[in-house]
């Protein structure tokens, strides 16, 4: 049995910034209503025709790979997290795998939203511990600006996500005492509806009858979210998913040098580092800059974090996510 390691490291996000006065000038808001509420000063937003989820990803993992010291061809495998695909179908990992001109490696999606990104690292993990691969790429990627209602209507929405993508290669690791040492994956399928989006054609609606009816007050069109619900919900799930990582290593939240959350919620990351009694310097956040980029948001917080200087080697880093579905994990990684 092999360990894994997160061998290299790399994000993307567009250029064209989106400060909070920017929204105010498409819908009711201000900056004060939005930092109060989220934290966010501003995200950054893909001009028309010049991104899609797939080249963000692809973007990302050029980095990641090339600083993972291989070349592309050595990649075995990809794990591509996102709720905002090019297509509905084919998945983005088999354009990933044309587009980084790599072998006719296999090719995995996954729609777990918020928590994408930790559910696509345990499924690389399994495979580099039981040898099947050796180097899997595994990355989340969000274009969430061409499908938000920006309008007063959607607000409580919009003002939240911004796009962008980060990357991972994650490599066998002859040393068991490094690199992930466990990850924990959960699902509460009962409260679905409260942050979701229906996809036409694909749910209880046709694209016959969307056609039909022309409805453009339809708000089907854009995610639902209950935001108290999922607030509350998220702090406590985020502990315990933590507190379940830790104990499964023999560890106490005193061993943690470095936690990354998801971005969904300044307040939510506050609220749990004020939980476990953790400094500042101990999480990292950059929802302030980039938003809530959904499956992209840890490895772009990650890939911040390391290229700060924030992790050493050594260092116990702590990965954790809470999201639509609801869905949630972390991940124990000994850098």
């Amino acid at each position: 049995m092999y360990n894994s390691k997160i061998k290299g490291l790399g994000y993307y996000v567009p250029d064209n910034v989106v400060t909070n006065d920017d929204l105010s000038k498409l819908m009711d808001t201000n900056d004060a209503w939005i930092q109060e509420r989220t934290g966010i000063q501003e995200r950054r937003h893909v001009v028309k025709g010049e991104d899609t989820t797939t080249s963000m990803g692809v973007k990302a993992a050029r980095i990641a790979i090339e600083r993972a010291g291989i070349n592309k061809d050595e990649i075995d495998f990809i794990v591509f997290a996102t709720l905002s695909p090019d297509y509905y179908f084919p998945g983005p990992g088999v354009l990933v795998q044309r587009d980084l001109g790599l072998p006719t490696v296999g090719a995995i999606d996954v729609r777990n939203q918020c928590s994408g990104f930790i559910y696509g690292l345990s499924v690389a993990d399994q495979f580099v511990k039981t040898g099947m691969y050796k180097n899997v790429l595994v990355i989340g990627s969000e274009l969430h600006s061409h499908g938000l209602d920006m309008t007063t209507r959607g607000r409580g929405v919009s003002v939240i996500f911004g796009d962008g993508a980060g990357a991972a290669v994650i490599s066998r690791e002859e040393d068991n005492s490094k690199g992930i040492l466990s990850t924990h994956l959960h699902s509460e399928g009962q409260h679905a509806e409260e942050l979701s989006l229906l996809a036409p054609g694909m749910g209880s609606r046709w694209v016959t009858d969307i056609i039909e009816e022309n409805d453009p007050n339809d708000e089907s069109y854009y995610p639902y979210m209950n935001g108290q619900f999922v607030f509350k919900n998220a702090v406590v799930r985020f502990s315990e998913v933590i507190v379940e990582g830790l104990q499964k290593n023999g560890l106490k939240k005193e061993d943690i040098d470095l936690l990354v959350p998801h971005q969904a919620n300044l307040r939510i990351s506050q609220f749990i580092q004020k939980k476990f009694g953790l400094s500042d310097d101990q999480v990292f956040n950059n929802i302030m800059k980039y938003g809530n980029t959904t499956a992209a948001s840890i490895p772009i917080a990650l890939t911040e974090a390391w290229e700060k200087g924030k992790i050493k080697e050594g260092d116990l880093v702590v990965l954790a996510a809470f999201g639509s579905g609801f869905t949630w994990g972390s991940a124990i990684i000994r850098w």
